[in-house]
């Protein structure tokens, strides 16, 4: 043991050098996906912690004939419990707050004002919620004659009913039954107006002031349990809520199938008889479950190449460690030492430091924040592989005895059957994977596929071998040409290159995969961007949208006259219109109806990146029906045209173009149909629900103002750039992102470091070299372009093979890897970044010159003009 650790010390830089490569290698296979977790998480939270109460609580409804005497007491609250934990597993362990309401609805007040929709509420712990700032709780028995109820200071004022006023409360339209009399008891203020419990009775806090003349106020007011029951008496039955809300910080990605799976469960079997549920939730984990799971073969694909470029650095310097102890394994061998043992000798040395590297990184990896992932044998893989390295090499260079020098700066000879043979192998393998990946996808049943996974290094690899047997003939054409050329430093450069210096597969296929996964990273996110651009032209094909509720028809003049808009096209769309085809068959369509001819304006004006059909831009009112363009799937079902109702109105079409999209109606539409506004007969009866806008310098402000003046509507001004900023913010952005980050930032230090390994591997024969050019009259610079004429047929080589395979990895993993999830479900094509391509010209002269740097500091180490002298080779 003595004897294993002196030579651990005597060689402890080049097992220094391994154990910081394995280390790091851990510590990537355990924390990146740690964070990546951790940021899913997190962003899963974010994204329901957004959602209303009504996408994402679980609800629970129950319209009973009768309602006890104190529905917000014991009965009441013991339901509230049982219900929770009747739900499906893990949807109990998941609620954090839940609130149970019953109430009446629909009914209607007529006080000495206009008639106001009227509702009563009771919940569970409400007195506890608010401060009374005149009067008192409602404190309702049985045998009470009059309800007494309290009201929020705004609901008070809206109906003008101070403490003491009398009203009397008419039953909902479709019930039959008496009125009811209320008298005002109390009027209060909310402790807390934002809590979520007031969430699913927002009137009894803010009243709504109503739409004159058609859309009457409305309000809700308070009341107890025995004051509800008194109302259901003369109104007719209540309906009974029991609300959970899902504590957004206890979900994670890792149990998104299991929620999802719940939630559809309880809403198609709830948890008590006469009970319905209501929830969006689900519909939001769906999609993000997605998203993680295009995220997550991202992830995989990068993290891969990391760890193979790690690999493959591990077994480059393990190289160079045998190469150095080369006459030491040589004598062992000539003093009767077996292949066996010379492999058992490296191999203890490599224990006593490698295994404890890798359990370093791992320790290191599980401090990172975030859900451990699964992947503890890739740590045991690597840290196995770090450590048979030496060994396996060791053993492999003393098979065949030989006790003659060998010169090193000739490697290349004519492979043997046997290596193409494997070569080929390696190849079709590769080639299946890819076929494999594309049927399959890379996680199917929410795991990654190993093999699968792998397919981008397999294939970098491949694109390695496939280079290194044809790059000789043009790497002998350069030779040719440098050879009548004046100076010798460009031909003696590329002759050593082509006979075979740093030009081998193990460097080359490292080079390859570590620029391949840095591509591959630049180019998916550039394609992401620019789907997110296309996915925001269809959205919003104009530099602002003004959305509302039935415009009035003087609202586009209005929109016109705000300093720096150019043009305004209105824009209308019905999502459950009338389609008739010519055979009678009716079904129901979305129906968009837009002035083409102004729309095309907007286009042009905003330098939206869409067209619209001519057909339709140049339509004009006729007696016949108007050109539409319509969806694929209504193509054929309307190819003799049919028509198409819009409220009390009935428009004949034919089809004039079909298209999978149409601009404002967003990249996923479905079934639609498109009409031109300028060629209907009447085109005022149109009331616009948004308007398109372009010009510079706008207000968000006064357009606003100017689409709703003096009015309560609501109106939602979104700008292009607002809207493409928000699809940065959505769902598993940040995963994304880092995954990005990784991929280029990890690829490119590894790359750097694969050609540091290169320069260091040929440091002793390139030394040689240079102390017997420098007694010929080499200069140092020369010596400099020597080195750099070695290394860029390496360094090109690998960066067009690496680019070639980094930019057609998305075109061949695209169906697998799922990235429209990225784009609202806009297609992802294959987009190249221009600052990718300067990103990759830096790469290669960065490249040369830490060649260079790491030269002279070996340069200066060796002392070149003792080279000859000490440790010289023979020839």
């Amino acid at each position: 043991m003595r004897a294993v650790l002196w030579r651990v010390r005597v060689f402890a830089g080049q097992f220094g050098l391994l154990a910081a490569l394995t280390l790091i290698a851990a510590l990537l296979i355990t924390a990146a996906p740690r964070l990546a977790n951790d940021l899913s998480d997190e962003a899963l939270r974010e994204d329901v912690g957004r959602l209303p109460y009504t996408a994402r609580d679980i609800t629970l409804f129950e319209r009973p004939e009768s309602l006890s005497t104190d529905p917000t007491l014991a009965s009441a609250a013991n339901a509230l419990t049982t219900y929770r934990d009747r739900l499906p597993a893990p949807l109990p362990g998941l609620v954090g707050e839940a609130w149970f309401t019953a109430g009446l609805e629909g009914m209607t007040l007529a006080p000495s004002g206009p008639r106001t929709q009227f509702g009563l509420r009771t919940q569970a712990g409400a007195p506890e919620r608010v401060r009374l700032t005149t009067g008192r709780w409602p404190a309702n028995d049985s045998d009470t004659d009059t309800i007494e109820v309290a009201l929020s200071q705004r609901v008070a004022d809206q109906l003008a009913a101070p403490v003491g006023t009398s009203l009397r409360i008419d039953p909902a339209p479709n019930q039959v039954g008496g009125t009811a009399p209320v008298t005002v008891v109390g009027v209060f203020e909310p402790l807390d107006g934002a809590e979520s419990a007031w969430e699913s009775m927002r009137l009894a806090l803010e009243p709504f002031p109503g739409l004159p003349p058609d859309t009457p106020p409305a309000a809700l007011a308070m009341t107890d349990g025995a004051g509800l029951a008194r109302a259901v008496l003369s109104l007719g039955p209540p309906s009974l809520s029991w609300r959970y809300r899902v504590d957004e910080s206890r979900l994670d990605g890792g149990g998104l199938q299991a929620v999802t799976t719940a939630l559809a469960e309880v809403k198609r079997t709830p948890p008590g008889p006469g009970l319905s549920t209501s929830t969006n939730l689900d519909a939001t984990l769906v999609r993000f479950d997605g998203q993680l799971r295009a995220v997550s073969a991202l992830l995989a694909v990068v993290q891969a190449g990391l760890v193979a470029t790690l690999l493959g650095l591990i077994a480059l310097a393990a190289a160079l460690a045998v190469e150095r102890r080369r006459e030491e394994f040589a004598l062992l061998r000539a003093r009767g030492g077996t292949v066996a043992a010379i492999g058992g000798r490296s191999l203890a040395e490599s224990l006593v430091v490698l295994p404890l590297a890798a359990a370093v990184g791992w320790l290191l990896g599980t401090y990172v924040p975030g859900r451990p992932a699964a992947t503890g044998w890739l740590v045991v893989a690597a840290g196995a592989v770090a450590t048979l390295a030496i060994p396996l090499l060791a053993a492999a260079s003393q098979r065949r005895l030989s006790f003659t020098a060998r010169r090193q700066d000739l490697v290349r000879h004519r492979p043997s059957i046997r290596r193409l043979t494997a070569e080929l192998f390696f190849l079709l393998v590769a080639g299946l994977g890819a076929v494999l990946l594309r049927r399959r996808g890379l996680s199917a049943d929410g795991g990654v596929d190993p093999y699968l996974a792998s397919v981008p290094v397999l294939l970098a690899v491949g694109a390695a071998i496939i280079a290194m047997r044809i790059f000789p003939w043009p790497l002998g054409q350069l030779g040719r040409i440098a050879a009548r050329a004046r100076g010798a430093v460009a031909f003696l450069g590329l002759a050593r290159a082509g006979r075979g210096a740093p030009v081998t597969i193990g460097p080359l296929a490292v080079l390859v995969v570590a620029i391949a996964t840095g591509i591959f990273s630049g180019v998916v996110m550039s394609s992401i961007g620019d789907a997110r651009d296309r996915a925001t032209d269809l959205e919003i094909p104009a530099d602002v949208r003004v959305a509302g509720y039935s415009f009035a028809a003087a609202t586009a003049e209005r929109l016109t006259a705000v300093p720096g808009v150019t043009a305004v096209a209105p824009f209308a769309l019905d999502p459950a219109s009338r389609l008739t085809q010519s055979n009678g068959a009716t079904s129901s369509v979305q129906v968009a109806v837009v002035d083409a001819t102004a729309l095309a304006e907007v286009i042009a004006a905003s330098g939206a990146g869409v067209s619209l059909p001519a057909a339709l831009v140049e339509a004009r009112p006729s007696d016949g029906p108007m050109p539409a363009l319509v969806s694929p799937d209504l193509a054929d079902a309307v190819a003799d045209g049919g028509e198409a109702t819009m409220g009390s109105y009935t428009y004949g079409f034919t089809v004039a173009a079909v298209a999978d999209t149409f601009p404002g109606m967003g990249p996923t539409a479905g079934r639609f149909i498109v009409l031109p506004l300028q060629a209907l007969p009447d085109p005022s009866v149109v009331a616009p629900d948004a308007f398109l806008v372009a010009g510079e310098g706008m207000s968000p402000q006064a357009l606003h103002e100017a689409s709703a003046p003096g009015s309560t509507q609501t109106v939602t001004v979104t700008t292009w750039s607002d809207h493409r900023r928000s699809l940065d913010q959505t769902g598993a952005n940040e995963v994304l992102t880092f995954t990005f980050t990784t991929g280029a930032v990890g690829a490119t230090a590894l790359a750097l470091l694969a050609v540091g390994f290169t320069v260091l591997a040929g440091a002793r024969v390139r030394g040689q070299v240079l102390s017997r050019l420098r007694t010929l009259g080499l200069s140092g610079g020369q010596g400099r372009g020597l080195l750099v004429y070695e290394l860029v047929p390496l360094v090109g080589i690998a960066v067009l093979a690496g680019g070639l395979v980094g930019v057609f990895l998305p075109r061949v993993l695209g169906p697998a890897l799922g990235l429209s999830n990225f784009s609202s479900g806009t297609a992802v094509r294959t987009a190249l970044d221009p600052l990718l391509i300067g990103a990759v010209l830096a790469l290669v002269v960065a490249a040369l010159a830490a060649a260079v740097l790491v030269e002279n500091v070996i340069n200066r180490r060796m002392r070149l003009g003792e080279v000859l002298r000490v440790g010289e080779e023979g020839s």
